[in-house]
């Protein structure tokens, strides 16, 4: 099952059309790089690694969905019984009461952005193609930037997921903020041997040369990806965009 997609945030759009192809590029970038990650596989040791650390951030995630949230809503009722008691007691009185719920909304909205982090909620829920087709429509709706997917369904495990995920993430944020684009393509393939994902847009580029612009993130993309034996490649010039593709060896274990 493959999942296509454009979409557009109002009417009219400029840039590059968003019937233009993207998977000849795509093609092109990725068989530099393919023949070397296909054959990269982590140690037994760094699987073992990885998988710790999931487990990790998934217990973390139970805790503090679990523990935190447990007292947050139990600080949340002392406080409403408060209010019955001391309502209308004093100005100053209902201020501070005012500032302990606003200071426990914000632990709350907190803990919820720690629990995105460490586990994003679309990925316990969907395959990964389902979760990117929902990260483009909240990209579309925050930024107001065209976006096209061209996206197939996979099974992976979950820290080639968690990674995939989080680069197309790192990307379209890095674009937002910085690319003025007018329009992003994704695109993740299911390969026999390997999983390839490619986003690009056509903003203002930067110099992604030795000597050129380091930063947005891109070290942390890269390191997130060879993390599970992958390969990522950058290509961006001034006035010519970015392009960014990935491929990553599949894993044995469990699926999704």
């Amino acid at each position: 099952m493959v999942h296509t997609a454009n979409f557009e945030s109002g009417a009219g759009g400029r840039g590059v059309p968003a019937h233009q192809p993207a998977v000849p590029v795509f093609n092109r970038m990725t068989r530099r790089i393919q023949g070397s990650a296909r054959h990269r596989r982590p140690m037994a040791g760094a699987d073992a690694i990885q998988r710790a650390r999931l487990q990790e951030r998934e217990h973390l995630a139970r805790e503090l969905h679990d523990v935190m949230g447990g007292q947050l809503t139990a600080a949340r009722l002392q406080l409403a019984c408060l209010r019955s008691r001391l309502a209308g007691h004093s100005a100053d009185v209902d201020q501070r009461l005012d500032q302990l719920d606003s200071t426990l909304g914000a632990a709350a909205a907190l803990k919820r952005r720690i629990i995105d982090g460490l586990e994003p909620p679309s990925l316990a829920s969907l395959d990964l193609a389902g979760a990117l087709a929902a990260m483009a429509h909240e990209f579309v709706d925050g930024s107001g930037i065209r976006l096209s997917t061209d996206l197939d369904a996979i099974a992976v495990d979950k820290a080639t997921s968690l990674a995939i995920y989080r680069l197309v993430q790192e990307s379209l944020t890095n674009m937002a903020k910085y690319a003025a684009a007018s329009e992003v393509a994704v695109v993740l393939r299911d390969r026999a041997c390997d999983v390839a994902v490619f986003v690009r847009d056509n903003g203002r580029g930067f110099d992604a040369g030795p000597g050129g612009q380091r930063g947005h993130g891109l070290d942390g993309m890269r390191h997130r990806i060879e993390s599970v034996g992958g390969r990522l490649s950058v290509a961006s010039a001034p006035g010519q965009g970015t392009r960014i593709a990935a491929v990553v060896p599949k894993h044995p274990g469990p699926t999704q």
